[in-house]
């Protein structure tokens, strides 16, 4: 059987997190990754693979089943998915929440236009927690749900901090509120704001000479990433960056607290976590699961932008459907 060919567009934490997972994948091989940087500069882990520049992916249409995009939500992906989907399948991990039904509609119609099939918002939230939450929703309509994400490094605020002028290294920690947890687990069904659930507190090394209430200001007001929290910005050296802000972290948990029965005095909790030491290997790992998933529903004609919600379970795993049946279910 052909293995699935794929490449990665953008090569930093989340890129080096795709090229581990295809490692661990039999059925896949990684074609090409693609980089702004010198492609010199860039050392792979895996042998013989080419590092091109990305405007020069136009030329390897005909060798890559998948482009797999690791930029940041921030200002990359909105950009970069919607013209990549003109020349490939493309799949990214755009997490902006609140952004997300824009930048479906605008990779959709990419992709439908040139005959590609596209992932958008896949990784752990948005993407598998998108599943659980639609689950619980779904088995217990009489309810509540709560998403509560950390301790842990948001890579797509991370970006959105270092992207602020004057910031030369930046790490963003989201961290729930346990006290907020330990009310819904209650099943009293508590009403909870965005700030009553998660503080962020932000780690940041500031450029020689730059203005740090600036900085502050900026973050802390930021549109869709912080201006709804409790946010602490810290400035701090770049000695205790490297020494203390080594890894990534993160994790999280979708709650459903829902009643039945006649009367419906019955209460019922749905309860799904995850515990993640590396938040890019993990996320990685779950955009190569779902190129899998877009390499067979390419093969059966499909095109335009999808989510996880349009993903039968069974696309995912390399088994067949006879020994899903005879294993799993």
């Amino acid at each position: 059987m052909a293995k699935t060919r794929i490449a990665i567009a953008g090569y930093g934490n989340l890129g080096r997190g795709v090229e581990l997972a295809i490692k661990q994948n039999s059925d896949m091989e990684l074609a090409a990754v693609f980089t702004r940087r010198d492609p010199s500069s860039v050392k792979l882990l895996t042998e013989g693979v080419k590092v091109l520049k990305l405007d020069d992916a136009k030329d390897m249409q005909d060798e890559i089943d998948v482009l797999i995009i690791c930029g940041g939500s921030a200002t990359d992906l909105p950009e970069q998915t919607p013209a990549l989907a003109k020349l490939f399948n493309v799949i990214d991990s755009f997490d902006t929440h609140a952004r997300i039904p824009e930048h479906f509609a605008n990779v959709d119609k990419a992709a439908k236009e040139s005959g590609h099939i596209a992932m958008i918002s896949l990784g752990w939230d948005p993407g598998l927690f998108s599943l659980n939450r639609l689950y619980a929703e779904s088995i217990l309509p009489n309810g509540k749900s709560y998403t509560f994400w950390g301790k842990g490094v948001s890579q797509g605020h991370s970006d959105a901090i270092r992207r602020v002028e004057g910031v030369k290294r930046g790490i963003q920690y989201t961290c729930p509120v346990e006290a907020a947890m330990d009310v819904v687990r209650s099943g009293s069904q508590p009403e909870l704001s965005t700030r009553d659930k998660h503080t962020r507190e932000c780690f940041v090394v500031a450029e020689e000479g730059a203005d740090k209430a600036k900085i502050e200001a900026e973050i802390k007001g930021m549109k869709n990433y912080f201006d709804q929290y409790d946010t602490t910005v810290n400035f701090i050296t770049e000695e205790e960056f490297d020494a203390v802000h080594n890894k990534m972290p993160h994790g999280g948990f979708v709650m459903r607290s829902g009643m039945t029965g006649d009367g419906e005095k019955t209460h019922q909790m749905i309860e799904y976590s995850l515990k993640l030491e590396s938040n890019p290997e993990f996320t990685g790992s779950v955009l190569v699961c779902y190129a899998r998933a877009m390499a067979r529903m390419k093969s059966e004609g499909m095109t335009g932008c999808k989510t996880a919600f349009d993903v039968a379970p069974a696309y995912l795993s390399p088994l067949s459907a006879d020994e899903l049946r005879a294993s799993m279910l």
